[in-house]
């Protein structure tokens, strides 16, 4: 059986071009299903409803249905990251073609959804035991956009 909880994003009518635009971004990742609206529906026949697609082993779908539900940054998706590299590759492709960077390690793609490009080194630093070490990192990121690893490094290790 796969998972129980789905995400289920609404889009105007761009779901096809968002699904194949985070597949192409995230190894191990598909278009599984395309379903098309019938006759009866809402939107024209033949054209695309929902897409699912999986993102790394993550089960997502997206409707196209309609412009009356919008994304918000009420709704994101946190990418873990091993490295800074992992951070630049995910940021700058999550930014491609229209994306807004937000700060902390937050942006937007150009479809409007949320992701958080987040280094696991930061929730490591962030947690340390000796608090003052843990207060200086959380300033430092609080003054970042995309988060810099040898910057949170250096305010840890300061004396």
């Amino acid at each position: 059986m796969g998972q129980k909880i789905t995400p289920f994003l609404s889009f105007d009518n761009q779901a096809e071009e968002a699904a194949n635009f985070y597949v192409s971004i995230f190894r191990n990742s598909q278009i599984l299903e395309i379903a098309r609206y019938g006759e009866g529906g809402p939107g024209e026949p033949g054209s695309v409803m929902v897409v699912k697609f999986s993102l790394d082993g993550q089960t997502i779908e997206a409707l196209n249905g309609g412009p009356h539900f919008k994304l918000s940054e009420a709704f994101s998706f946190q990418i873990d990251c091993e490295s800074q590299e992992e951070v630049d590759y995910y940021w700058d492709s999550l930014l491609a073609g229209g994306g807004e960077p937000s700060q902390c390690g937050w942006l937007k793609d150009k479809f409007g959804l949320s992701w958080q490009v987040v280094p696991r080194r930061l929730l490591e630093l962030i947690g340390d035991a000796d608090p003052e070490k843990a207060k200086r990192v959380t300033q430092a990121m609080l003054q970042m956009v995309k988060i810099e690893i040898p910057k949170l490094e250096e305010a840890y290790n300061q004396a």
